[in-house]
């Protein structure tokens, strides 16, 4: 019997994965930039850290994680996210007692969630996110916005859409909590069984349900934004005039909540507003998560992010027609006749490569016209044609691709010929 590939995921192959290589290296070029490091975290953590950081009435942690038990009988969970284990390293491996602050780090990560398969939505996915800890300046918050917007500008997509909500402070969001009891409460029997589990624990969670989305109590809630105290409120519009100032549309939209328990003040989502991308039009989510380190075992510390999933990118890339400048370059490809040019072959593709160019040869004991084939499908720039005659001079044969001239070059000047 033969064994499939497990259900939400994929294999990504030669052909498709010059696309994943190009849109990492934009996003390391462009953290370099903006000085963010990159961090790697483990790729399964104690599943504490996600119900204690993420929240244990999302749906995350509640439905869509991968937990199991090791030999010792402790609980793991595959990583169902990114910015839970970066903050657990920010803290075990003190960050914050390093000289430079606020420290900004940068992830390409492989993230588990166990939900329904969908275009752009894997069970196993890629996201690229960025964390800033120890900074509290609005400015911060607009800075991480103004990378993200950056990277998808960079990689070509135009119809984007910014949305940014505050969340406020403990004290706004208390207010807010309280309002929204009040207007839930009296019909909450008509919501699905999840929002009634959150009514008391975390009404916020009932304006982010996917089931009760078009229920007309969601369209009438008490907007966060009105009860948001003067501080909360001043904060945010330094965020918005930080986002002016480098002229980057947005919009307000305070039905914005995310669907992850440790946001405060700041959030965020970059949407594609463009036809055929399908009904989830989000590619990328994030915002200010101050109290996180402390919940986590740390020192009071600010703290701001956002993810991006990189299969949700490739198919906007795809909606919108955009092409990527993926170049396959092959130096030299080396044709030989015979099985004495075959063999000293194998000396001069080694030196080739020392030299820092790419090359290959047949392997597969093909006909001289086979081997040309094969290099043109290569996209080879020379082909370099070694036979009797070539080994008895000292000369090989050398023929460019593009304008199909031929000269002849010593075997040792060769490198240095396809370089020049």
């Amino acid at each position: 019997m033969a064994i499939n590939i497990p259900r939400g995921t994929q294999d990504l192959l030669p052909g498709q994965i010059e696309k994943w290589q190009y849109i990492e290296s934009v996003a390391r070029d462009l953290c370099k930039r903006f000085q963010f490091e990159e961090i790697r975290t483990p790729m399964f953590e104690s599943t504490e850290l996600f119900v204690r950081g993420v929240g244990d009435t999302t749906d995350i942690v509640q439905k869509e994680m991968y937990t199991f038990e090791d030999r010792k009988g402790r609980s793991m969970t595959l990583r169902p996210e990114g910015t839970a284990p970066v903050v657990r390293s920010y803290v075990e491996q003190k960050m914050f007692g390093y000289a430079t602050q606020p420290v900004k780090l940068f992830y390409l990560a492989q993230i588990f969630r166990y939900e329904r398969p969908q275009a752009g939505r894997y069970r196993q996915h890629h996201q690229f996110g960025v964390e800033v800890l120890g900074s509290n300046d609005p400015a911060t918050d607009a800075e991480v916005i103004s990378l993200a917007v950056a990277f998808f500008q960079k990689l070509g997509l135009k119809n984007l859409k910014v949305a940014v909500n505050s969340l406020g402070d403990k004290d706004s969001r208390n207010a807010h909590r309280h309002a929204l009891i009040n207007h839930f409460e009296p019909r909450i029997g008509e919501f699905c069984g999840d929002c009634q589990k959150r009514l008391e624990k975390n009404p916020l969670r009932i304006l982010d349900c996917k089931v009760d989305r078009d229920h007309e109590l969601l369209k009438t809630a008490p907007s966060i934004i009105d009860y948001l105290n003067e501080e909360s409120q001043t904060r945010f519009n330094k965020v918005k005039m930080y986002l002016n100032s480098m002229g980057i549309q947005y919009e307000v939209d305070p039905n914005l909540v995310r669907g992850l328990d440790y946001y405060n003040h700041t959030v965020f989502e970059i949407m594609l507003d463009s036809k055929g991308f399908g009904a989830i039009t989000t590619l990328c989510g994030g915002g200010r998560y101050n109290g996180l380190v402390e919940q986590i075992g740390g020192p009071e510390t600010p703290g701001i992010g956002f993810g991006l999933g990189l299969e949700r990118l490739l198919l906007a890339l795809e909606t919108e027609g955009v092409e990527l400048p993926i170049e396959k370059v092959l130096d030299c490809y080396i044709v030989t006749y015979g099985e004495e040019a075959k063999d000293a072959s194998v000396k001069i593709l080694h030196d080739l490569r020392s030299a820092g160019l790419s090359a290959d040869r047949d392997f597969m004991g093909r006909s001289a016209k086979a081997q040309f084939k094969a290099a043109d499908r290569s996209g080879a720039r020379f082909v370099a044609m070694l036979g009797e005659n070539e080994l008895t001079s000292g000369k090989i044969t050398v023929k460019n691709m593009a304008t199909s001239e031929q000269v002849e070059v010593l075997l040792e000047e060769l490198a240095g010929y396809i370089k020049g």
